[in-house]
């Protein structure tokens, strides 16, 4: 299974991005999928998921800032980012559990996309 991400980059505060992250491959079903973030020094956070059956979690720090959408046909998970702060800066990972058959999945992790929120 790959993980493809996509969008990032650097924006002013206050201002908006998008990621998104398409998964491929050997797939069976998405159990979960969507984003975690980690700034230098610090530990890798969750940003947001999204579960097979629609449930979404957030980090506490979202506070309604972030939308994490889904795609089930293209196997595609959006985060549309608001009111970006400078503390938003970070790399930020796709992250997905895999169902490979009804016995099996796992975890996969993307590369990683940087964004970068100026003040």
């Amino acid at each position: 299974v790959q993980l493809q991400a996509s969008g990032g980059g650097l924006v002013q505060a206050g201002g908006s991005l998008r990621l998104s992250c398409a998964a491929s491959g050997s797939i069976f079903s998405i159990n979960n999928m969507g984003w975690y973030r980690q700034a230098p020094g610090e530990q890798r956070k969750l940003v947001a998921t999204i579960t097979s059956n629609g449930r979404t979690d957030y980090g506490d720090f979202v506070k309604g800032r972030f939308t994490i959408s889904r795609d089930d046909f293209k196997n595609t998970r959006t985060l549309q980012m608001n009111s970006l702060k400078p503390e938003d800066t970070a790399v930020y990972y796709c992250f997905a559990n895999i169902q490979h058959d009804p016995t099996y999945n796992r975890n996969y992790w993307g590369q990683g996309t940087e964004v970068t929120v100026s003040s």
